[in-house]
């Protein structure tokens, strides 16, 4: 049987389409049409006033916290519990970390927030909306708004989920979303900057373009970076977001299905109220199975899975780092699991996956 990946890409059948558009018209950098559709598609979908299509994430986020003024000496609270990539641009400004442990829906804790901001007077937030799930992110932006605290949203994993009806990456001053390749949505490689303040989006717009000054010859009064999404990328990506509504769906079932079909002691991700999570991958927690026996069987069986993220203040880079962990994604780490969840799968898959662990 062919090998059943944990989030692989699933086209949509307009992409190759629309990068025959591209190379027909000879604009496959970082200039064309597509790159504009892909902009204008991702301000109308989450209702973003300004987007900024870049070549990963990690580039927004760092670009992110370049315009917010972050740098030597400032401290930046982050999520503990999450991908790297949501840290490692605060070491880019040089800038410090402080990492902010979960609560009870996995996401960070908006009282270790409150408590950090009182401690640490840190310049900005990081906050994840993990495995696409929304965080208390309303709770949270208050909280910050009150002590002057800039909110990055990264919502890398979390493309087309909302609470209260708003998309998540637009309640903070800036949000990021990633076309991974594992992603919701892919562009093979690419991310998106988001903000209403359309100031600060030219700005990233300029240093994500080496901040080049407007001549004629390269003249330069700071530096900048090769930050930008070409057009061939943007071409994929907007037959991608042309399915995002689909795509969600086809996640929320397989993740129904997998409450289905599972036995045992076991905990799903849970979903804050008024929110509408993606469930860009079906994750849980199992309080009688060994997650590495799980894994193994499955890997035997030619299936993906993959431990929760190992948090941040575990990670041996950050063993000095300052935090505020209060045990919860510790916990999740040990027994948490990712399992399948391509939008490829059938129900006959998932039950496949579910007879496997539960025979374990």
């Amino acid at each position: 049987m062919d090998k059943i990946f944990l989030s692989p890409p699933h086209m949509s059948g307009k992409e190759q389409e629309y990068i025959k558009n591209v190379f027909d018209s000879n604009y496959i950098t970082s200039l064309g049409e597509y790159v504009n559709k892909f902009e204008d598609i991702t301000k109308t979908t989450t209702k973003a006033k300004n987007a900024l299509a870049l070549i990963n994430g990690t580039a927004a986020i760092h670009l992110a916290l370049r315009v917010l003024g972050v740098g030597e000496g400032d401290v930046v609270l982050t999520s503990s519990f999450t991908f790297i990539g949501s840290v490692s641009s605060i070491l880019y400004q040089k800038a410090t970390p402080v990492f902010i442990d979960s609560n009870e829906n996995w996401n960070i804790c908006p009282n270790l927030v409150e408590d950090a901001i009182k401690k640490y007077k840190p310049k900005a937030l990081i906050l994840t909306h993990l495995y696409g799930q929304m965080a208390h992110i309303e709770e949270i932006v208050t909280i910050c708004r009150k002590a002057g605290v800039y909110v990055i949203e990264d919502a890398a994993e979390s493309l087309g989920a909302t609470l209260n009806g708003k998309h998540s990456g637009t309640f903070g001053d800036f949000g990021v979303f990633s076309f991974n390749g594992n992603k919701i949505l892919t562009t093979s490689g690419g991310g998106m900057l988001v903000s209403d303040n359309e100031k600060w989006i030219q700005e990233a717009k300029f240093l994500s373009t080496q901040a080049k000054e407007d001549h004629i010859w390269y003249e330069h009064e700071t530096y900048g970076y090769n930050y930008r999404m070409s057009n061939v990328l943007a071409a994929i990506g907007l037959a991608q977001m042309e399915v995002l509504e689909d795509r969600v769906f086809k996640k929320r079932q397989i993740f129904s299905w997998y409450q289905e079909f599972l036995e045992g002691n076991i905990t799903f991700m849970p979903e804050i109220a008024n929110s509408k999570g993606n469930r860009w991958l079906t994750t849980l927690t199992f309080e009688d199975k060994n997650i590495f026996d799980v894994i193994d069987v499955l890997n035997k069986n030619g299936i993906e899975s993959r431990p929760l993220w190992k948090p941040m203040h575990m990670q041996p880079v950050f063993k000095s780092s300052e935090r505020i962990v209060n045990g919860v994604s510790e916990k999740l780490f040990q027994k948490g699991i990712c399992l399948p969840s391509g939008t490829v799968l059938e129900k006959e898959d998932v039950k496949r996956i579910a007879n496997l662990i539960n025979n374990i």
